[in-house]
């Protein structure tokens, strides 16, 4: 995005972001909190900004901040609005099986995710995106909307579109991962792989950390990696009984009925579990029915 910025005849008056200031060489780089601080609105004021870019920002900006741009303060939400407010929609949208997506620029008010729409672009969820790979589809998607933007508040008069949002149910996700982070073994197998996808940022850290469970016989802590679908049917089994052990390339198999289907833990780590690092994964096959 700074480097959309950087090709066009605007002026970056700063950057607020957390440990990042090298890789914003020669511009001015402010601590992200400030925007929660009424008192930065003078400063905005005083350094003659336009617009104001939310992008992938956790902080809550207040709404003074928020008026003090001359043209108005925007946000590029990665999830369609009204139905994937908050935190994490792309993770949310996989875990709930979606097969289409959107990134949202809309104007910031005092809610969160509440303003009205500048513009959306439609992405398609595939069986292979991850909660990283569709956040990168939702960044890739988004830097067109915010050139579109640019163009349209360098317009005489500007020319910023401005729809309310569209009738539905808002939903609101929060900081939480489902269930806590742990897999329930009694949901639907294509649930479980969804959510384990949901929960996979390798090589990043993921901020729901890497979907959970335990082992028998001594419930010893697992991260699952990744997982797929192995085709197998459960001939009816109870959800969460151990079934039988078998031996596979490298590295034992171990099969536990769960919901309908059968799932297959490709990658699993057993150490730093709930940091959800992607690091240090064993190369186990971990069948679950």
């Amino acid at each position: 995005m700074l480097r959309l910025l950087a090709a066009s005849p605007h002026r970056v008056v700063g950057v607020l972001t957390a440990g990042l200031g090298d890789c914003v060489p020669g511009e001015r780089v402010w601590p992200p909190e400030l925007v929660k601080d009424p008192a930065f609105a003078a400063t905005v004021r005083a350094e003659g900004v336009d617009l104001l870019l939310n992008i992938h920002s956790l902080c809550v900006v207040h709404r003074d901040v928020l008026a003090a741009p001359r043209l108005g303060s925007f946000n590029l939400h990665p999830g369609p609005l009204p139905g994937y407010a908050g935190l994490n929609a792309p993770s949310w949208a996989i875990y709930q099986g979606e097969r289409s997506h959107a990134v949202t620029l809309h104007w910031m008010d005092a809610g969160i995710d509440t303003g009205d729409i500048v513009a959306t672009a439609a992405i398609e969820i595939t069986p292979a995106d991850t909660g990283y790979t569709l956040s990168a589809k939702c960044v890739r998607a988004g830097v067109p909307l915010v050139a579109a933007l640019l163009t349209a508040a360098d317009a005489e008069p500007p020319c910023i579109g401005r729809v309310p949002q569209p009738a539905g149910v808002r939903r609101y996700f929060g900081r939480s991962a489902p269930h806590g982070g742990w897999v329930v073994w009694s949901e639907p197998a294509q649930q479980i792989v969804d959510f384990v996808r949901a929960a996979d940022y390798s090589p990043f850290r993921s901020p729901w950390g890497h979907a959970r469970t335990r082992l028998p016989p001594d419930g010893r802590e697992i991260a699952i990696v990744t997982a797929g679908r192995t085709g197998r049917g459960t001939a009816g089994a109870r959800a969460g009984i151990v079934g039988r052990t078998c031996r596979g390339r490298g590295a034992g198999r171990r099969r536990r009925r769960v919901g309908p289907g059968a799932v297959r833990a490709t990658r699993w780590s057993a150490s730093r579990a709930r940091r959800g690092v992607a690091g240090r994964c064993l190369p186990r096959d971990v069948s679950r029915a």
